[in-house]
């Protein structure tokens, strides 16, 4: 895929669609500063990715998105590595399993701190930037479950759709500046956090996921259906009303 950017960072590039889309930048010849709590695994991923290049190409950055107070040093550093930033991708994501009748205000908080708290912490950050330049490309990796408060896992939709909420403000902000701003939601994704779940339809790759963002945020998407077939479902489920959705097992 012919990609237009040349400078990227992706936060939660160790595993899933994160890890995809920075294979999938650095292979397009994209520099890439890869960035997760799992060191060791990003090292791994750097080194092989370097060596596929013959240079440095990808750039691996330990961090946990709980420390908020070492972000905007992070992100300035990463841009000076990197010899510029174009586009920024964030990737992490939990989703944790809960009984019906389960109410975890630290799983709860667990889910916010990584889902939406990190998000803005990183993506402020890139906020400031792109729009003193007046250029760039800003992508939340969203879901979803975020269309409707689904019964299943009430704090996970709440992150969502406040993430898909954060990154429309951002997108009326910035977009008069000239920068993108793009939401992806993805349906089922065949990734660590969803193994062991039943009842997946549609189910697709990581690396799938991960090439259906990056063509969405190159045609300057707003919102990106993954897959597109995703969308009409969308529409569906936000037109139920919800005396009818409560009683829906979904």
């Amino acid at each position: 895929m012919n990609l237009p950017w040349k400078h990227a960072i992706v936060v939660g590039a160790s595993s899933g669609i994160g890890e995809a889309i920075a294979r999938r930048l650095v292979r397009a010849g994209c520099r890439v500063a890869l960035i997760a709590r799992r060191a060791d695994r990003l090292e791994a991923i750097c080194a092989q990715l370097n060596r596929e290049a013959g240079s440095e190409v990808a750039i691996a950055v330990g961090h946990d998105v709980h420390v908020h107070e070492e972000i905007p040093w992070l992100f300035q550093n990463c841009a000076l590595r990197l010899g510029g930033l174009d586009a920024i991708f964030y990737a992490p994501g939990v989703l944790p399993r809960i009984a019906p009748d389960e109410y975890d205000t630290a799983t709860d908080v667990e889910t916010i701190q990584v889902n939406l708290l990190g998000a803005i912490a990183w993506l402020n950050q890139a906020a400031l930037r792109f729009e003193k330049t007046g250029r760039g490309t800003i992508v939340g990796i969203g879901s979803i479950a975020g269309d409707r408060g689904r019964r299943g896992n009430p704090v996970y939709c709440t992150s969502k759709a406040a993430l898909a909420t954060y990154l429309e403000s951002l997108r009326n902000r910035l977009g008069r500046r000239g920068v993108k701003v793009v939401t992806a939601k993805p349906g089922f994704i065949d990734t660590e956090m969803t193994h062991g779940l039943t009842g997946m339809i549609w189910l697709i790759s990581a690396d799938r996921a991960a090439e259906l963002i990056l063509r969405a945020a190159r045609r300057g998407r707003t919102t990106a259906y993954i897959p597109e077939r995703w969308r009409l479902v969308g529409l569906v489920v936000r037109m139920i009303p919800s005396f009818l959705f409560r009683r829906l097992n979904v």
